[in-house]
Order: structure tokens, then C-alpha cells, then sequence
């Protein structure tokens, strides 16, 4: 036995249900991205941050909405019946997760962005600062290239 089986693997019936039940709360960089090029509608991506935060940088077209004020003002800034992607900083915070939460208790579709504004900026995708639209060279760690994609 390996280190990775260390622990039984669950039988496949059960595996697939948690991966699909994963896919039904989580999205990624790039999908996100893609939905927000295509300007898809009933979709509203929320950065959950602070406002310092939001004012170093955003995901064009998302609507800031820090955590705390979710309850108090989701209904204003987010119309009814929309979906809603949350991000927050990066994987090593959770506050996209307590956001999606709080839209989830409130009857909104939702899904947390994996990765957050760290990925998404990683990848080298544009964000909007102070100064205006902006992007930073891709980590080729972490992103596809020009010569490398994805694939999945």
C-alpha cells in the first residue's frame, strides 16, 4: 500500500458524489473569467474583502460586498434570482467560504472562487486598481502559458 492509500478509498459511488458535490459549491479561475468575458448574465462575482483591499485590486466587473455587510445589503446590491460567485484573498483564507455561506442562508445560488484574488491575478488576469486596468506577468508555476494549457 502507498502513502496516498494509506486510508481506504472511499467505494466510487461515494467519490462521486463528493466530487460532484464539490463541483456544485466551488468554480475556478478561469471559468469565472470566462463567464465574466462573456458577460453572462443573472452572474455577479462578489469580492468579499475590505475596502482597503478592494482598493488595491479587483476583478473587473465584481461588486464589493465585504462578509459583514452581506445580510444588511446583499438585497440592494445583488437582484434577485442572480448567482453569485464570492472571492476573497487566496486558498490560505476563508473568507470567500463565509461569504458564500452567508449568500447561501440568504436563498442566492452561490459558488466560492478557488484560488481567490491571488490566482486570479497569478494567472495573470486583468484587475482594476487606483490607476486603472492592469495585469501582472502570469506565473508560469501556477498558470498556463503560451506554450502549456490546461487541458481540463
Amino acid at each position: 500500500m502507498t502513502f496516498s492509500f494509506a486510508v481506504a478509498p472511499a467505494d466510487p459511488a461515494t467519490a462521486a458524489a463528493y466530487f460532484r458535490t464539490r463541483l456544485s459549491v466551488e468554480t475556478d479561475v478561469s471559468d469565472v473569467h470566462a463567464d465574466l468575458s462573456a458577460r453572462t448574465p443573472d452572474l455577479v462575482v462578489v469580492d468579499s474583502r475590505g475596502a482597503a483591499a478592494w482598493a488595491q485590486g479587483h476583478l473587473p466587473g465584481a461588486v464589493h460586498l465585504p462578509t459583514a455587510e452581506i445580510v444588511a445589503r446583499a438585497a440592494e446590491l445583488i437582484p434577485a434570482g442572480s448567482a453569485v460567485v464570492t472571492y476573497c484573498w487566496g486558498p490560505g483564507c476563508n473568507g470567500a467560504t463565509r461569504a458564500a455561506l452567508e449568500f447561501a442562508r440568504l436563498g442566492y445560488p452561490v459558488k466560492e472562487m478557488l484560488g481567490g484574488f491571488e490566482y486570479w491575478v497569478r494567472e495573470g488576469l486583468p484587475v482594476v486598481t487606483t490607476s486603472g486596468l492592469t495585469r501582472r506577468p502570469v506565473d508560469d508555476l501556477t498558470a498556463p502559458t503560451a506554450t502549456i494549457t490546461c487541458d481540463c
